[in-house]
């Protein structure tokens, strides 16, 4: 998968889910999107580093601090 393949499906949910709003005005989808984006790619990321948050800070591009903050704003072990 490539990142525009990532970049169509947001494209798609966002499609979707302001179709699905029926005229009722939108309200904070920035933050809806990043939570729905961040918190499988914390998940997946830290999975495949084996736990070593170390590891998985690196591997996302992270100051391990920014990291567990995140990972404590998620409620992710």
């Amino acid at each position: 998968m490539s990142n525009r393949d990532i970049s169509e499906c947001v494209r798609a949910s966002l499609e979707e889910y302001f179709k699905d709003l029926d005229g009722e005005p939108p309200h904070a989808v920035y933050d809806m999107v990043l939570q729905c984006v961040e918190k499988p790619m914390l998940q997946y990321v830290l999975n495949r580093a084996g736990g070593n948050q170390s590891k998985a800070a690196e591997i996302l591009g992270l100051n391990r601090n920014t990291l567990r903050k995140k990972l404590q704003q998620y409620k992710i072990q």
